[in-house]
């Protein structure tokens, strides 16, 4: 038997989900095993039950000064700027995007300016953006959106283009105009990708947030990171890197559900 045509059953495709990560605590909890035992005081490697107990303090205890638990102040901040910006990324991605995919005159316009942008990486422009538009959110959500956009524009204005030129003719033969085109046939056929590339575009808008608020906040997931790194606070550190990678896990996961919920032709075979 070929190993293409070999299929794990239910229990073993969940075995080998969770493989992976129980080998990365594993390794982990043996490195700061053998790093605590050499020094007892060294900060890089902390002990996981070092790193359970600051997450609970963090999540459960005020700050000295303010009395707020700072965490999930922190959470909101970012959350609010992620989702401003990926909002913003994914409308106006949807917009242009089938735009430049079915009206030649704007392809020949924007499709090529869009491909030069999207060559430019967002992290060199974090200065000027400080500079024209300050220090507050408006910046960090326009970073967000400069690094998002191009990327969803592409995508979904290659993905109108695939739209059969056979639907597009036979819904001109029945009379249906540019608009009615585009919100009866170009656009069911490119939501299911826009929400696959909102998907994709998650991990860069992780990125660049975090960029963004470790240079210029004071407050938020990145702000916090960089904020204790001068103490080597790595248990602090590493609840926050961890708290991130599960928010950006459960969001990956609640589109995915909403792509299978609304567009389930568009999830067979996945």
């Amino acid at each position: 038997m070929r190993l293409i045509n070999i299929k794990p059953n239910r229990p073993l495709a969940v075995f080998l989900t969770l493989l992976p990560f129980a080998l990365v605590f594993i390794a982990y909890a043996v490195g700061s095993d053998i790093r605590l035992a050499a020094n007892p005081s060294d900060k890089l490697l902390p002990a996981p039950s070092t790193i359970w107990d600051t997450a609970v303090r963090l999540t459960t205890e005020g700050d000295r000064r303010s009395g707020r638990i700072l965490f999930w102040y922190d959470t909101w901040a970012s959350l609010k700027r992620l989702g401003l910006g990926i909002g913003i990324s994914a409308s106006v991605g949807l917009l242009i995007g089938l735009m430049i995919g079915l009206l030649p005159l704007v392809r020949s316009f924007l499709a090529q300016f869009v491909a030069v942008l999207s060559m430019i990486p967002p992290l060199a422009l974090l200065p000027i953006l400080f500079i024209v538009f300050g220090l507050g959110e408006l910046s960090k959500v326009v970073l967000i959106v400069i690094g998002t956009l191009p990327f969803i524009i592409r995508d979904l204005s290659q993905r109108t283009l695939e739209v059969p030129q056979e639907l597009l003719v036979k819904a001109q033969t029945l009379g249906a105009s540019s608009w009615v085109i585009t919100l009866r046939v170009a656009l069911p056929q490119v939501m299911p990708r826009l929400i696959q590339a909102v998907r994709l575009s998650l991990g860069p808008a992780w990125l660049f947030l975090i960029a963004a608020e470790a240079i210029a906040a004071d407050l938020g997931l990145g702000y916090r990171i960089f904020l204790v790194r001068r103490y080597l606070a790595m248990d602090v550190i590493l609840t926050y890197v961890i708290w991130i990678t599960i928010l950006a896990f459960v969001m990956d996961w609640a589109l995915r559900r909403l792509s299978r919920w609304m567009f389930p032709w568009a999830e067979e075979g996945l």
